[in-house]
């Protein structure tokens, strides 16, 4: 394999550390701010089901990224990636636990803006639904488990050591379940823009075993993530775990299941073919943001407890990070391939030379500033072919 094809693969690389640093707090805050869980404990759990969960369930929400903008050159999903996993970076030094989701939208959205590729709109509003639809199931799922736990623990009476061994078993087996439904859903924000123009080919052994180019961009993904939770999540951990509203180990169980039946429900494969198979409307395989999920069960249990002990403040924080991740991440990238387009003369998509290099680069034979672009049939330009002289 080529040196430059490792080289732009690093983006990608570089923002599933940073969804890693990020999105473990989705999965294991609040069981180690809670302190039922050690970090140690915590982060190894997270890194091994990550990589389990993105290998073997990782293809139905990238291939929902791909009809948002399918990124055709390594040169443009290198600066998509880098431009989502800069953004949640910034976010991180920050302390909030922003989308990475929502960077990596921001960064395809940047992408199709550049190079005049349209954006596929119906893809873009069943994305964006998502994005109103995650919190509020997740905050309905954790008042409702919340409520149903509560009564179990009310009716069975357990003693309270029982109830704690109890309760840091189930931590374990939510995070698990957690960290395998992050790595199936969220795999798509890390290497889903390299799929279209993936180096790898497929590898078959002895006839019986088939691991494909897709798939082992996901292995590369997965471990940059399991690299990020181990080495930065712990700032984030905190905010979600305690930063928006004190929990009871109890509490922490149940928003983790919450946030955790969320992110299956938006990625697997299998319940879409059961749906199916029942003449059952399907749920879209749309990447969903974790932090969004988890922010969301955390409210849901809030809320039933009373309004007066929610951190506002900080929810307002969380909220502009939201808010500001996507546009940041766009315009990195539309700042970011102009230079590569015209600086550093790569190709940032396969179909040809991207139109805002030709108010730079007239074509051969004629004046600079005197001659305009063929628009291609059906196709509506991008903001620099709007932008170039005419004659």
């Amino acid at each position: 394999m080529e040196a430059s094809v490792l080289f732009f693969l690093t983006s990608g690389l570089f923002l599933g550390w940073a969804l890693g640093a990020n999105d473990a707090a989705s999965v294991f805050g609040t069981a180690v701010t809670t302190r039922m869980i050690r970090f140690s404990t915590a982060t190894v759990l997270c890194s091994v089901f990550v990589i389990l969960g993105a290998v073997s369930g990782g293809g139905g929400a990238a291939e929902t990224l791909g009809r948002l903008g399918a990124v055709d050159a390594l040169a443009g999903s290198f600066m998509a990636a880098l431009a989502a996993g800069f953004s949640v970076y910034l976010m991180n030094r920050c302390g909030l636990p922003v989308s990475a989701t929502q960077a990596i939208v921001g960064g395809i959205i940047g992408w199709n803006l550049f190079t005049g590729t349209p954006t596929d709109s119906r893809v873009l509003l069943k994305i964006l639904a998502t994005w109103a639809i995650c919190p509020l199931l997740a905050a309905v799922f954790s008042a409702g488990l919340y409520l149903a736990t509560r009564w179990a623990v009310s009716i069975f009476k357990p003693h309270l050591l029982r109830l704690d061994a109890y309760t840091r078993v189930g931590l374990v087996l939510a995070g698990a379940f957690g960290s395998y439904s992050l790595g199936a859903n969220n795999i798509a924000n890390v290497m889903g823009v390299f799929v279209p123009a993936t180096p790898f080919h497929a590898l078959e052994l002895g006839g019986w075993f088939s691991f494909s180019g897709t798939q082992q961009l996901f292995l590369l993904g997965s471990i940059a993530i399991a690299v990020g939770v181990v080495t930065y999540s712990g700032r984030v951990m905190s905010t979600v775990g305690k930063g928006i509203f004190p929990l009871s180990p109890i509490s922490a169980w149940v928003v983790v299941v919450s946030h955790s039946l969320v992110l299956f429900l938006f990625s697997s494969q299998g319940l879409e073919r059961f749906l199916v198979a029942q003449g059952l409307p399907t749920i879209p395989l749309v990447p969903v943001s974790s932090t969004q999920a988890v922010v969301g069960a955390v409210l849901g249990i809030a809320l039933l407890q009373g309004r007066h002990n929610i951190r506002w403040r900080v929810l307002g924080k969380i909220g502009v990070g939201w808010m500001m991740t996507p546009i940041l991440a766009g315009l990195i990238c539309f700042i970011g391939l102009f230079f590569l387009q015209n600086v550093f003369d790569q190709p940032v998509q396969r179909a040809g030379v991207h139109r805002a290099a030709a108010i730079f680069a007239p074509p051969p034979g004629r004046p600079a500033m005197d001659w305009k672009i063929p628009p291609r049939p059906g196709h509506r330009p991008g903001m620099a072919a709007r932008i170039a002289p005419r004659p």
